[in-house]
């Protein structure tokens, strides 16, 4: 699924690096290795974060100019900003042209087309989704925004509630493994940074889509840059019936919501500035998505708000480089247990506030380069249902009630990190000091290494070693309602990883292997003791010790380049394996952490029909482990599935017209419980470009 690209040339140690605008992170000043996601990509376009250079239509011309885009993108997968040669850790990438082309209307749904990433979906595109990385939970990785953690100490559930439309986005790197010394907590099995930026000229976008069960959206984007200064808002609506029903007959998938984005830059021959604001709001029927056979409720619905804010800065001179940041996120969610239905069960009001304040910094010496760092992360909860007894009790906007519970934290990080670079080597070593307050937990070291060495340049071998942790939840810790009943002295998840892996790439073909072995501990799940029957409730646990294996096999032909033909335009193949080795109780069901996807196989194949007509289509099987209750009290174990996504594509120089099939052959299928996916669903859309 991953087409890793590494260099083809050689590279001077230590060399000036441009800090460009392009630059991921570029408030952090890191560049490492640069991989591709395998979507479906049906034509190439220019990443306005990458290159100012126009998009290529030429067939002819497209392995060229993708060559020139690739060689000026850096990515990051270590605390200091090293060039792609150099760079130990492979981080793989969804750039632009994968994103613009994959018949998906989410960025979770977009997710899924990633071998190592488990998308788990509740609502349809993106209503809610649980995101995971090689076997673990949505709770076990960061998610990024421009660099900036943008996840929620309340529940991961919802932490894809994004602000920005899926038009905007350079591109997705995925870091598979714990990344504890890069991203501090919550990294404990990977991360997924999502980088935006503004258009490198002065433009506008539009798009518009309908379709199945009442589906649309519109979305517009507008970029100004003049001089130094580029500014850039963006904002879009989308709404839906949903698929089901509930046995009233009312709605219980539909969706409705808004977002807002506004980037904006300052660029000199001193320092670089970005900084952003976004919010989202956005409310859905959420169905079954919490039920259970004791609480068989189906019209389930749930409402939240999310402003995201940031500053970040990078220095461009002098021996010693700064990369501050600073950060506010706030979040707002409402839960109701029976829709519009308060005197049946109370709703849940939840409000948390997120304060950051991050430094990076570098500096190059004779035995290499050194990076060094900190960050404070306070986290504070005000809840009607989490949480501890407040002193003073806070009033719920819009209602007659008041937060009554509440909690606050406060997470302190050290970095420190060294990397020695040679001619073909490269050994990249550091750790990260943690200390929460709220659990009373000493300083705890977490270190890392990752080692690569390349032997030609068509090959590259690289090997890891690193650790991690995470904090529990709020609701992991706090939550009991009916049917659920959780743990306040829950332990941080603590995570050992071994990987190693091989590369290969030529003008025609590209393959990857990689071998990995997770061992964690204390690991955090919502079990179930079916033995208990009436009196079972969904409880939090540190579930003992987790060890898990897995393989990861992706590869693909360039059928231009083979065939010397315009149809048949790229054939991708993805594959990876897990299992997990854990102690298993009998009549213990799990939510989480004993459930996860054992095999996973995907194929993409790109055709051009026409000069400017394109298709792609894409092939996702899945097989997981575990099972789930359904409200007969039955145990029913996942069944494997295949689904076929496609998307035709009519492309004109400023327009485009678009179908897309998700679930083409309309299959039945559980990816979450009790929650039954959408069958066939058909959009229609057209996109402007001025």
């Amino acid at each position: 699924m991953y087409k890793p690209t590494f260099n083809k040339r050689q590279v001077l140690v230590f060399r000036q690096f441009g800090n460009k605008g392009y630059s991921l992170f570029s408030c952090l000043g890191r560049e490492v290795v640069c991989s591709v996601l395998s979507v479906a990509t049906l034509t190439y376009a220019s990443a306005e974060s990458v290159s100012t250079h126009p998009v290529v239509t030429d067939s002819t011309a497209i392995t060229t100019a993708r060559e020139m885009l690739l060689e000026e993108v850096s990515v990051t997968g270590s605390r200091a900003p090293l060039t792609r040669s150099q760079a130990a850790r492979m981080v793989t990438v969804l750039d632009r042209a994968d994103i613009a082309q994959a018949p998906v209307q989410s960025i979770n749904d977009l997710l899924k087309y990633a071998v190592g990433v488990d998308v788990r979906q509740r609502g349809p595109i993106g209503a809610q989704t649980d995101i995971s990385i090689r076997g673990g939970t949505s709770e076990q990785i960061i998610i990024l925004l421009n660099g900036i953690n943008i996840c929620d100490p309340q529940t991961g559930h919802n932490v894809m509630d994004l602000p920005i439309d899926q038009s905007e986005i350079v591109r997705i790197e995925v870091l598979e493994g714990p990344a504890g010394r890069i991203y501090g907590t919550s990294s404990l099995v990977g991360a997924i940074n999502i980088v935006t930026h503004p258009a490198s000229d002065t433009s506008a976008d539009f798009t518009l889509e309908g379709g199945s069960y009442g589906y649309g959206r519109i979305s517009g984007r507008g970029n100004l840059k003049h001089g130094r200064w580029n500014n850039q808002i963006s904002a879009g609506y989308s709404r839906s019936d949903g698929y089901s029903r509930s046995e009233s007959g009312k709605l219980n998938t539909d969706f409705s919501g808004g977002k807002a984005f506004y980037q904006g830059q300052y660029e000199d021959e001193s320092v670089q500035l970005n900084w952003h604001l976004g919010i989202t709001d956005k409310g859905w029927g959420s169905s079954t998505f919490y039920a259970s056979p004791k609480w068989q409720a189906d019209n389930q619905y749930e409402h939240t708000t999310k402003l995201f804010t940031a500053i970040q800065a990078q220095t461009k001179r002098g021996r010693l480089r700064f990369a501050p940041s600073i950060y506010w996120n706030q979040n707002l969610d409402r839960y109701e247990g029976y829709r519009g239905q308060p005197e049946k069960m109370k709703y849940n009001y939840n409000h948390t506030d997120i304060y950051g304040i991050n430094l990076n910094c570098y500096f190059d010496w004779t035995a290499g380069r050194t990076a060094f760092g900190a960050e404070i992360r306070n986290e504070d909860l005000i809840s009607g249902n989490l949480g501890e007894p407040l002193a003073k009790p806070h009033h719920i906007c819009g209602t007659d009630r008041d937060y009554t519970l509440g909690l606050n934290r406060t997470n302190i990080s050290g970095y420190l990190e060294h990397n020695l670079l040679l001619k073909n080597f490269t050994l990249s070593a550091g750790l990260v000091a943690v200390k929460n307050t709220w659990s009373h937990m000493n300083l705890t070291v977490y270190p890392g290494i990752d080692l690569s060495y390349r032997p030609h340049q068509n090959w590259k071998l690289h090997a890891s070693y690193n650790t991690s942790l995470r904090m529990p939840s709020f609701t992991e810790m706090y939550y009991k309602v009916q049917g659920y009943s959780a743990d306040p002295h829950l332990k941080p998840e603590e995570m050992q990883a071994i990987e190693v892996g091989l590369n290969y790439q030529n003008r025609v073909i590209y393959g990857s292997l990689t071998l990995w072995h997770h061992h964690g501990k204390n690991m955090i799940d919502w079990i179930m003791d079916t033995s208990k029957e009436d009196m079972a409730v969904w409880e939090s646990v540190n579930h003992t010790t987790i060890n898990s294996i897995g393989l990861e096999v992706s590869g693909g032909i360039d059928l231009r380049q083979l065939l010397g033909q315009n149809v048949l335009r790229q054939l991708k193949l993805s594959y990876s394996y897990i299992d997990q080795d854990k102690k298993q109780e009998a009549d213990i069901v799990s939510q989480y952490a004993l459930e996860y996807l054992r095999h996973k196989l995907i194929g993409n194949l790109s055709l051009q029909l026409a000069k400017r007509l394109a298709l792609g289509v894409s092939i996702r099987w899945q097989d997981r482990v575990g099972s789930y209750t359904d409200f007969d009290g039955s145990v029913c174990d996942y069944r494997p599935y295949c689904l076929t996504d496609a998307r035709l594509t009519w492309q004109m120089p400023t327009w485009k017209l678009y179908a897309e099939a998700n679930n083409l052959f309309d299959t039945s299928y559980h990816d979450y419980g009790l929650v039954e996916q959408p069958g066939r669903w058909l959009i229609f859309g057209l996109s402007l470009h001025l």
